[in-house]
């Protein structure tokens, strides 16, 4: 997992700030709430895909799989917060997704390209901040966590691959124009905490 992770710290503009993890560690009721929203938007995002690009074969049997993976996860997480007696309850989103969303083209081929290496961002995102996480967390948690690392991180390869697939031709610059604005949501301060959230100041 250790060339796994190395590829995704290569491959994000900037390493969670340690603030965000204090944030995290100080609202772990609120983290495992808005974790299983993350987890059940992903398969929603999934299966979105699969229903608008129907004749695209690679992306339905990859987005199918990924849908099953990440309801999975959701119920994992739902079952450690009935065990510690966290109510799974509705949460406003972060600005995360909506903030990398604002970028995609409106048209195919381009909304398909920018869509696809947008999940492929927030699933290298999430593979790095549940590794980052998990030295600090208690066994259970941390645990569950490590074993989330080698989904997440098949994951962001599969969106990138299939964002070239789309493209026909290099999603660099593209790539480079979505990371400068994740790292701006990542390390500039939010007003709530969340998952996907920049470090909330003290």
């Amino acid at each position: 997992m250790t060339s796994a992770l190395d590829a995704i710290h290569e491959f994000l503009p900037c390493r969670t700030p340690a603030r965000w993890i204090e944030n995290a560690l100080a609202n772990q009721d609120l983290m495992l709430i808005d974790h299983a929203h993350c987890e059940k938007k992903a398969a929603s995002t999934a299966l979105s895909l699969m229903y608008r690009y129907v004749d695209n074969t690679d992306l339905l049997n990859k987005m199918s799989r990924l849908a099953r993976e990440e309801l999975r996860h959701f119920e994992q997480v739902l079952a450690i917060m009935k065990k510690r007696g966290v109510a799974y309850d509705h949460l406003t989103p972060a600005r995360y997704a909506s903030g990398l969303r604002q970028e995609v083209r409106a048209e195919d081929p381009g909304r398909l390209v920018d869509v696809l290496i947008v999940g492929a961002i927030i699933e290298a995102r999430s593979c790095e901040r549940f590794a980052a996480l998990a030295p600090h967390l208690d066994e259970k948690l941390a645990d569950f966590y490590n074993s989330l690392l080698k989904s997440e991180a098949r994951h962001y390869q599969d969106y990138l691959a299939l964002a070239e697939k789309a493209a026909g031709e290099s999603i660099n610059d593209r790539l480079a124009t979505f990371l400068e604005i994740e790292r701006a949501l990542i390390e500039e301060p939010d007003t709530e905490f969340r998952f996907h959230s920049g470090p909330v100041p003290g």
